[in-house]
């Protein structure tokens, strides 16, 4: 079972979310100013999640974070909690509640009243949790709660994208409505005769420019008015971004045609026209591309939002011996805590009274339901299938499992990976690029353009400005990071790292781990061959019940075996254990002798008969003994580690995608060698020391290039820490899943070669959308500026641009929604003897 340890987040960092954002160009800038701060270490700004996450070397100034933020021309998401503190007496009480309250990462004030007993704390999204407040309130000495009014607390996030996307289609609808007049006064004239006609009939060309203009600035200054807040003040940093370019070629139009309406005297002959239509049109056309992007946004943070609502929203909590019904925030360790049968786990924690079957298959994958009795640990989010119980609550808040696994997925969402460095350098300096880029096209219309030259350069001057918004290469790495992600927690996959995303699809070479990789982990009883006439259950009555006084391993086996059969053991006598060797006894009267060859010749036994039994299963990688009953031989027994059903097929997956594969074990080298040869492994490397592997991973990297390892005990911590890529396997120790770039929740191998399809899947999409991207403004700013003019009297219209901006963008994130189909290679199950399942962090859809 994973527990909470193995995905701690450093206390070091601060995630905010990031509002105002709409390129890269903006990304950069974000960036560039928390890069600035002292201490900061590590940035990195989302476009897609709309959130940054800033790594310090020492303790975070969220106030200074918000600050520079800020200065760069964004807002950071803030909340508001507010707590109830019991025991204060005096100003000083005040003083400590506060000076604890400020001490948490994320919190930018807290405020107390001692005559309300209550405190005001304004903190960063999804920064600090509410447990994590009360927890300081009570380690100063003082008793809290949240103060709630008993509702379901509402998805704030969820709640912010919806009221995000009504403002943007408010917009929408309210331009559209306004625009549609517009065109058709301006475009239904020159390309309908009987409307040109109608407009001279009744208002007149100067009536029409007139309601013309009245409508376009109702459109560029209401719906469109967010445009100019953000791009001029960017503008004038000397930071112009996305905003700017859309304000500087919708206000070019709409001025030009507002002299052309009031003041036509101060234009050249012949070039009196308005664009009154253009500029209206790009202001509804980009709005329409910002909503559609996004409702794909809230798309491609579907997995977070379905993993959050695994979550219990209220617990059954024992109060003063009363059981109160009380928010999922209000819960804190220690509280005694009940469930019912059919009810979500709320929290963390270890069974005290109640006996129950679990179904825990959001965490592990596995969808047969887990006995859970006394002493028995839950995890917050399972389903309690059957009886009630009664747990004393262990982790909370943010530090259960499922909130833990929400980070996780989180931060590989928010990562960034190498191949968005180059989007980084061309973004960075793209946007000023663009407005050189439209100056130099305006003035070389102006200068050597036909009449009206100034009609000419102002065209195309605003249609290379519209056409070049960087939305496009903002949006096409992160969004298909997000959905391949989330994709990836559907399949019971983990990406701990995100450049593991990137770095796995490159792995010539998988290094695995046998024990508990390969092969179930536990010894098992797996061959009984009997000889001289002995019968099955009387043999194995009779060992088990002396190896049930021996604490090995293998007696283990044989003892768990006979249990399965439901045997009844003897009473033993005359136990006697040789190191080394073997064991013997008296079982009911029976003389009962166990051990190796070695044991068996030591005692007089002739092996002639049953040797080559025993040297064919050496060679299959088992450990062969001996049992000898009243002085004669009786059976040889094999005890192995059995290899896991699903291992043959995922090598020879692996293979098939041309990887070498490598075995790293310390068994020696006969049973490596034996288990090697059944599964088609390519390299052994026996009896290698935990300290060896880490060598052995070199070795390999050497040979093959990049190299991934797969392992599931302490042992392969370092292993996992030294390789390209590693891969714990989720049923392992939380050391081993702590180092690990990638976590396999199932503890299935398959997943393993699921996980590698769906990285090259991800990296094939990003480079489809960046190809998108890059070659659309590559090809498409010459046109808008007017290169094929000379040649074909071809000219990019302004709303064509605008619209084409918007569906690059469009296209980009459908393109990236697509990876939300991915099917994996192979279907994750369970044993041959178990119904197939598919493991879940979040709901199937």
């Amino acid at each position: 079972m994973l527990t909470s340890t193995a995905f701690a987040s450093p206390s070091a960092t601060l995630r905010l979310r990031i509002e105002g954002m709409t390129c890269a160009s903006c990304v950069g800038r974000v960036e560039k100013a928390l890069k600035a701060l002292p201490g900061v270490t590590r940035v990195s700004v989302n476009l897609a999640t709309e959130r940054a996450e800033v790594d310090f070397s020492a303790q975070p100034d969220p106030v200074a974070v918000v600050g520079a933020v800020e200065t760069a021309g964004y807002e950071v998401g803030s909340e508001t909690a507010e707590l109830v503190v019991e025991g204060m007496s005096c100003a000083s009480c005040v003083g400590r509640v506060e000076k604890v309250l400020k001490a948490l990462p994320g919190v930018l004030d807290a405020s107390v009243n001692l005559a309300t007993e209550k405190a005001r704390i304004r903190y960063l999204d999804n920064s600090v949790s509410a447990s994590d407040m009360i927890a300081a309130v009570v380690s100063a000495g003082y008793g809290s709660r949240l103060v709630t009014n008993g509702a379901v607390a509402e998805d704030r996030e969820a709640a912010r994208r919806e009221r995000d996307m009504r403002s943007l289609r408010n917009a929408l609808l309210l331009a559209a409505v306004l625009t549609v007049p517009v065109v058709v006064l301006e475009m239904g004239s020159h390309l309908v005769p009987a409307i040109h006609i109608w407009v001279m009939e009744t208002i007149g060309q100067q009536g029409n420019w007139y309601l013309q203009f009245a409508l376009t600035t109702l459109v560029l200054f209401v719906p469109g008015l967010r445009f100019f807040i953000k791009g001029v003040p960017a503008l004038l940093r000397g930071r112009p971004d996305m905003n700017t370019l859309v304000s500087l070629g919708t206000g070019a139009a709409w001025a030009y045609s507002v002299v052309a309406t009031f003041a036509p005297h101060l234009l050249p002959e012949g070039t009196h026209n308005v664009y009154y239509e253009a500029a209206a049109v790009i202001v509804a056309l980009i709005l329409l591309g910002r909503w559609l992007e996004a409702r794909a946004k809230g798309r491609t943070s579907e997995a977070i939002r379905q993993l959050m609502d695994l979550q219990a929203k209220t617990a059954q909590v024992l109060r003063d011996g009363k059981a109160v019904q009380v928010a999922l925030s209000e819960v804190v360790a220690g509280d005694i805590v009940q469930v019912r049968p059919g009810e979500r786990v709320p929290v963390d924690g270890d069974v005290l009274d109640g006996s129950s079957f679990v179904d825990e298959s959001m965490i592990t994958g596995e969808p047969i339901p887990v006995q859970k009795g006394a002493g028995a640990a839950v995890v917050g989010g399972t389903i309690n299938k059957t009886g009630s119980i009664t747990f004393r609550a262990t982790k909370v808040g943010g530090d259960t499992v499922l909130a833990q696994i929400i980070r996780m997925v989180e931060a590989a969402q928010g990562s960034k990976l190498p191949i968005q460095a180059l989007v980084d350098r061309v973004t960075g300096v793209f946007v000023p690029i663009v407005i050189g880029i439209a100056a130099l096209t305006f003035a070389i219309w102006l200068v050597f353009g036909p009449d009206p030259a100034l009609a000419f350069a102002l065209v195309n001057g605003v249609a290379v400005l519209i056409i070049a918004c960087p939305c496009a290469m903002g949006l096409a790495t992160p969004t298909s990071i997000m959905v391949g992600t989330g994709r990836a927690a559907r399949m019971g996959i983990l990406f701990r790292k995100g450049e593991a995303l990137q770095t796995l699809r490159s792995a010539k070479a998988i290094a695995l781990d046998k024990t508990g990789t390969l092969t179930k982990g536990r010894p098992e009883l797996t061959d009984l061959s009997l000889i001289n006439g002995f019968g099955e259950s009387d043999v194995l009555s009779l060992v088990a019940a002396v190896e049930e006084r021996s604490e090995h391993p293998i007696a283990e086996a044989i003892v768990a075996a006979a249990k399965l059969r439901a045997l009844t053991f003897g009473t033993v006598q005359n136990f006697e254990a040789v190191p080394g060797f073997g064991v013997a006894a008296t079982v009911d009267g029976r003389q009962v002798e166990i051990g190796a060859d070695r044991y068996m010749k030591k005692l007089g036994y002739d092996l002639a008969e049953v040797e080559p039994v025993g040297q064919s299963l050496a060679s299959q990688g088992k450990s062969p003994l001996y049992a000898a009953i009243d002085g004669r031989l009786a059976a040889a027994i094999a005890v192995a580690d059995p290899i896991k059903p699903t291992t043959r097929d995922s090598i020879a997956a692996l293979h098939r995608l041309g990887i070498k594969v490598a075995m790293i074990t310390g068994d020696n080298a006969r049973t490596a060698t034996a288990i090697a040869r059944q599964l088609g492994i390519d390299e052994v490397m026996a009896e290698v020391l935990p300290d060896g592997k880490v060598k052995a991973i070199k070795a390999l990297r050497q040979r093959f290039g990049t190299v991934a390892f797969v392992g599931d005990g302490i042992n392969d911590a370092p292993a996992l820490a030294e390789a390209d890529v590693g891969v714990a396997i989720g049923t392992g120790t939380d050391v081993a899943i702590e180092a690990a770039d990638v976590v396999l929740m199932s503890g299935d191998l398959r997943g393993v070669v699921n996980a590698i399809a769906l990285s090259k899947a991800t990296i094939r999409n990003i480079k489809q959308n960046l190809f998108w991207a890059f070659a659309y403004n590559a090809s498409l700013i010459p046109v808008a500026a007017g290169i094929l003019y000379p040649f074909s009297g071809t000219l990019l219209s302004p709303i064509f641009a605008a619209g084409a901006m918007a569906a690059s963008s469009v296209f980009v994130l459908g393109n990236a929604l697509r990876l939300k189909r991915f099917q994996p290679p192979m279907t994750v199950d369970s044993t041959p003897a178990r119904r197939a399942h598919r493991p879940a962090l979040v709901p199937a859809e």
